[in-house]
């Protein structure tokens, strides 16, 4: 083992997993209980039957995921129906579906079977939405009769959550409709209705997808974000439990930057730095002040001796608490001076001009 070390962290599945229901579920009672619970079943399988109770997991994850956007869109609707009130004072007695409260107990067929039934719901919604706003628009207008019936249908095909810009490229469309003065013009215009439906339609779908890719680009922040506090929350617990005082000079659980700073009572000049950036963990141990004599030199040597056993020890409690490490680099025991505690980590654990350094090979 090593004074310095960097090493690639791998999470296992199940914590990664029960860190994602923890995110769904919200931080209710509930959450806890159901993450408690999955990880309890994980630990009493093995081999095969693990994972297929992972499997299961993240089916009920993905389960999860499902039901979280059936929520948001019943939300969508919503609002388009507060606005439509709000602009137009129309109350539309469109009925939508109540969302899904997450409690926890749900169990995977219970999710699967409310998504089918609140997807009839909300396309039925969708269209009486479409439906009422083209006859109200019409109705507006004073679309003469003969061609109030056309104008109506062309605007029911209107998406609900089509942009305001868009909704209102039509809407002037739709007045020179009813403006026309001749049947001929009238359906000239209401061609130009049509096509300005569509590619508002075109323009809905594109934000949809736009909005679906900012949605997974912060749920995987957010991930990440919960996996790397796990992981300093996790490291922290086990060096304390092995004599460590962690972060004594942060005012925060949570180090800034994921820096962390291990400290021993019986240390006064020593001291281990760890950072953790992504997946990745550096330590490497310095001096708080600097060495004034051999004697202070040969403590040194007592103290890395001393670390590596402590970091060989926390590797094997991290393995249990789903953290895995890969050494890809190590600084062996003596091979330099300690640095003094003011240079930064990546300054004291660059990988080129040093001695008797080793590039793990796997």
């Amino acid at each position: 083992m090593s004074s310095g070390v960097e090493a690639e962290i791998v999470l296992d599945a199940a914590v990664i997993a029960s860190l994602g229901m923890n995110r769904l579920l919200g931080a209710g009672a509930g959450a806890g209980a159901k993450t408690a619970e999955v990880l309890a079943a994980l630990a009493e399988k093995k081999a095969g039957g693990r994972a297929e109770a992972l499997a299961e997991v993240e089916r009920y994850e993905r389960a999860l995921r499902e039901v979280i956007d059936r929520n948001a869109r019943i939300r969508a609707l919503g609002d388009v129906l507060s606005r439509t009130h709000q602009e137009h004072g129309t109350v539309l007695n469109v009925p939508l579906p109540a969302e899904l409260a997450f409690t926890g107990e749900e169990d995977y067929g219970e999710l699967v079977t409310w998504c089918a039934a609140v997807d009839q719901a909300l396309d039925k919604a969708e269209r009486a939405i479409s439906e009422e706003l083209g006859r109200l628009v019409t109705a507006r207008l004073k679309t003469p009769a003969n061609r109030g019936e056309d104008l109506s249908r062309v605007l029911s095909r209107l998406l609900p959550d089509t942009a305001s810009a868009d909704r209102q490229r039509v809407q002037e469309a739709a007045e020179r409709v009813a403006r026309a003065t001749t049947d001929a013009e009238a359906e000239a215009m209401l061609t130009e209705v049509r096509l300005r439906v569509q590619e508002a339609g075109r323009n809905v779908k594109a934000e949809r997808e736009r909005l679906k890719a900012w949605a997974l680009e912060q749920d995987r922040l957010a991930q990440a974000e919960a996996e790397r506090r796990y992981i300093l929350a996790t490291v922290t617990r086990t060096f304390e439990e092995l004599g460590y005082q962690v972060d004594a000079g942060f005012s925060t659980f949570v180090p800034v930057e994921g820096s962390l700073l291990l400290t021993r009572s019986e240390w006064p000049d020593q001291a281990v730095r760890m950072q953790l950036d992504d997946s990745t963990l550096r330590a490497k141990m310095m001096r708080t002040r600097p060495a004034a004599s051999e004697d202070d030199r040969r403590r040194d040597a007592e103290r890395e001796r001393e670390w590596c056993d402590a970091f060989e020890a926390a590797k094997e409690k991290l393995q249990k608490d789903g953290l895995n490490m890969a050494l890809t680099w190590r600084l062996e025991p003596g091979a330099e001076e300690l640095p003094l505690g003011a240079q930064s980590t990546t300054t004291t654990t660059q990988k080129t001009n040093k001695p008797r350094e080793r590039r793990l090979e796997h």
